[in-house]
């Protein structure tokens, strides 16, 4: 009988879950989201995959270009009636200044790339506790938007047909879009909604304004993405309506980025202390 208690007593233990296991997964999970110190090399392969990648989907997506002028028509009429149609007007008033406009088309060109590659190099430098969140909200808003790039394809302004938009870069031989000139089939001209410069500037200026110390620096974060809204409406890059697509994405990256880290990206502790920071509790403020 004693041999019966025993042998019963061990397959009731094993038959009650070990609470160290349970314990084990959670210490796992708030391992993965504990901010970490980024390691260079693994962020510069990251980021050039990624972009690698990014290229190489938003360029697959096929060009319907029929569809593609049908919505741009369909974005046009939906502006003029709601009254904020302006961007032909802006675009010809821009156009006029050769110098101004010029440099917008080179503007959209570089910045678009040297501005955010600079805010990651800031953060990585001086806010590496916030790094990762920031970037995963860059990341998950880039990939969203390839999913509008499929979903909806949009012809810019600059190719609409019987609209008397103005190819800037075509008109003056510039090379402030991938879209333009020569360099026209390396990339999707209709992939237009969402606006990744909006989407891509917003984060930068949001970034800036959060996490810099200098007020005017925190000035510019806020000025860029709406210099950003003028080149690519005055450029005839994109509608209005574009860049509100970039921001909605720009929420959504934002959403993901809480919802693994527990709060906001700027909300994290500024630096990492040892191999790994603790990681605050969610519902603490």
């Amino acid at each position: 009988m004693g041999d019966t208690t025993v042998r019963t007593t061990e397959r009731q233990e094993e038959a009650v879950p070990h609470p160290v296991t349970e314990e084990t997964g959670r210490d796992l999970l708030r391992r993965l989201r504990a901010p970490r110190r980024p390691r260079l090399w693994f962020e510069i392969l990251l980021i050039a995959l990624s972009y690698w990648t990014y290229s190489l989907i938003r360029n697959a997506v096929p060009e319907q270009r029929t569809q593609a002028l049908r919505n741009a028509d369909w974005i046009w009429r939906v502006e003029q009636h709601i009254g904020i149609a302006v961007e032909e007007s802006v675009n010809h008033a821009v156009n006029s200044v050769t110098w101004l406009i010029i440099g917008m088309n080179y503007y959209y060109a570089t910045l678009h790339f040297v501005v955010t590659l600079g805010v990651l190099v800031w953060l990585y430098r001086s806010h590496p506790g916030r790094y990762a969140a920031t970037r995963l909200v860059l990341f998950a808003t880039t990939g969203v938007a390839l999913v509008g790039y499929y979903l909806y394809p949009l012809a810019p302004p600059r190719l609409m047909n019987g609209e008397h938009f103005i190819d800037t870069v075509m008109v003056h031989e510039t090379w402030g879009s991938m879209a333009s000139g020569d360099l026209k089939n390396m990339s999707n001209q209709y992939a237009a909604m969402p606006s990744m410069h909006i989407g891509w500037s917003v984060w930068c200026g949001l970034t800036i304004f959060a996490l810099a110390s200098v007020p005017w620096v925190r000035v510019l974060g806020l000025v860029y993405p709406v210099l950003t809204l003028v080149v690519i409406v005055a450029t005839a890059n994109h509608f209005w309506l574009d860049a509100v697509g970039g921001v909605l994405c720009l929420g959504f990256g934002y959403a993901v980025a809480a919802a693994w880290y527990g709060r906001l990206p700027h909300a994290l502790p500024r630096t990492v202390v040892g191999r790994r920071a603790a990681m605050p509790s969610p519902t603490r403020a």
